[in-house]
């Protein structure tokens, strides 16, 4: 007969038997809710280029919806920022492929505290009715500061740059970046509801007419919009046609030690050059009308030193066209990140210094604090680059190209003001060198097609080392190179001039629905305020 030891447990003491258990049960509901956040962000990113997966972005969000959905903003920073972490780590990984996890680490972690104010805002707002529209608005907001701060901002990672193959694409002429991000989300949180609407309904029987209408409108307005919206896409040549040329030269080797053979990559880049140039006159290749270099296709400055001047003329000669060069220039004691316009017959006639330069890699914030802790950066960045003030627009055999200097391409202010200068062609010269085969040409590949369909204008992205790229006015990759092959693709393109809404409206968009998101927080803290002190009544 076996005996069983009486418990002692009361109700001041658990029985020991079950505390172990109720514990572990404890924490796994704890745990659950972070492991869910971070692997939705990991979700989100993998809906980033290379990838075409630019759907799953809506599950990301309506995850992230069900998780901050009732919770306190307490709870709501730390789940966003789980969120962000999922996200970013893994889409800027390639900022340490040369300079080691440091840098990557400590960016991601930045970044991802904007997503972690997000969280607390959608958690605030997750009792209001049409939750969804006052989340993606803040999720918007949250956008529009990580655009700006620190250090002038860094837009890597807005939605809307992994939608470049879409449903949605068609809305960036609408309102431009800020608000195909936004049907994105809102289109994410809208499932998440319909999802809850329909379980709801099936255990109840019954169906919240409230809840119906904000789970239809969350995700079939987004849809009916972008459907609308390709009225506003067309790649029809309105002022004729110009046949562009975009040389790839290539580099020596990958990495930071590229640099270390300027030389080598603009022999390299006029060797393409005079290669295409004995193609047109063989008659194997149409003649181009303008040729687009990359970004540091010459960082030996040609106004200082004869024997690259005379390599960059005799390339120009050659073909017979003008030639948009990438160049690092020296004046008045300054370096600039300069694109040059050299005509085959009178040189260089027209310049464009780069204006949105990037932080630790164009110049050091904080130098005398970033050199104490670690003296290799001030070392990399030695002297920092100055700022351009003026849109750079290339009148080039009579048409006007607007230049967007790689990292320039993920400001809105940047390329817009391009357009609105009289752009007809936009050009997107970058060198991606420094990052070897990382996803970063890949992501920055997806910007100029949303750029394209933005200003509905072809854009042309001639790069040192690859992917060069050829895309139409609707967004549509015609041609394009591999990575670390010489190449130059040759097109006639259509030239346009009309103003798409997002031209016109500019920054408008963004900061009505910035409002927006002011006004669901501002609701959800009155609405808290009312409920405690109903409470304490």
């Amino acid at each position: 007969m076996t005996v069983t030891a009486p418990s002692v447990a009361g109700p001041d003491r658990p029985d020991p038997r079950t505390a172990p258990a109720s514990r572990a049960a404890r924490l796994g509901r704890r745990l659950l809710p972070a492991a869910v956040a971070a692997l939705a962000g990991v979700l989100l990113y993998v809906s980033f280029p290379p990838r075409t997966l630019w759907w799953l972005a809506l599950p990301a969000f309506a995850v992230l919806g069900g998780v901050l959905r009732g919770r306190g903003w307490k709870a709501g920073l730390g789940l966003g920022y789980l969120f962000g972490l999922g996200f970013l780590l893994p889409l800027l990984v390639w900022t340490g492929v040369e300079v080691g996890p440091g840098p990557w680490l400590a960016l991601a972690a930045i970044e991802a505290l904007f997503v972690a104010l997000v969280g607390a805002g959608v958690a605030a707002v997750s009792k209001l009715p049409g939750r969804p529209v006052w989340a993606a608005a803040i999720w918007t907001a949250g956008e529009a500061a990580r655009a700006r701060v620190p250090f002038e901002g860094f837009p890597w990672g807005k939605i809307a740059f992994g939608q470049a193959d879409g449903v949605f694409l068609p809305l960036a002429a609408l309102g431009g970046t800020p608000v195909l991000g936004f049907a994105v989300v809102l289109c994410g949180f809208g499932l998440y509801e319909a999802v809850q609407l329909a379980l709801t309904a099936r255990r109840t029987r019954a169906v919240h007419k409230g809840a119906a209408v904000a789970a239809l409108l969350g995700v079939a307005v987004p849809v009916l919009g972008a459907l609308a919206a390709r009225t506003l896409v067309s790649d029809e040549a309105e002022d004729g046609t110009t046949t562009v040329a975009v040389v790839q030269g290539n580099v020596p080797r990958a990495g930071l030690a590229f640099n270390a053979q300027r030389r080598a990559v603009l022999d390299y880049h006029a060797r393409e050059t005079r290669r295409l140039a004995a193609q047109v006159d063989a008659g194997k290749v149409a003649r181009p009308d303008i040729v687009l270099w990359p970004e540091n296709s010459s960082d030996i400055d040609p106004f200082a030193n004869a024997d690259a001047y005379d390599v960059i003329d005799a390339a120009a000669k050659a073909i017979k066209a003008p030639i948009s060069v990438g160049g690092v220039v020296r004046r008045d004691g300054r370096l600039y990140n300069e694109q040059i316009l050299w005509d085959p017959d009178k040189g260089p006639v027209d310049t464009y210094d780069k204006r949105q330069i990037q932080p630790f890699g164009e110049y050091l914030p904080l130098r005398g604090l970033i050199g104490a802790i670690n003296s290799d950066w001030t070392s990399m960045v030695s002297q920092d680059f100055s700022r351009g003030t003026e849109p750079g627009v290339f009148s080039m055999a009579g048409t006007r190209v607007g230049l967007v200097t790689c990292y320039e391409a993920a400001f809105d202010w940047a390329v817009r003001s391009e357009v609105t200068d009289g752009a007809q062609l936009i050009s997107v010269p970058s060198n991606n060198a420094t990052f070897d085969r990382s996803e970063m040409t890949y992501q920055q590949l997806a910007m100029s097609r949303v750029r394209a369909v933005e200003h509905s204008r072809t854009v042309t992205v001639p790069v040192t080392s690859g992917v060069s790229a050829i895309i139409l006015p609707d967004g549509t990759i015609t041609q394009r190179t591999g990575m670390f092959v010489a190449g130059s693709l040759v097109q006639e393109v259509p030239l346009r001039s009309s103003e798409t809404p997002a031209t016109k409206l500019g920054v408008l968009p963004e900061l009505l629905l910035v409002l927006v998101a002011a006004g669901g927080l501002g609701w959800a803290v009155a609405a808290g305020v009312r409920g405690r002190r109903a409470g304490g009544v």
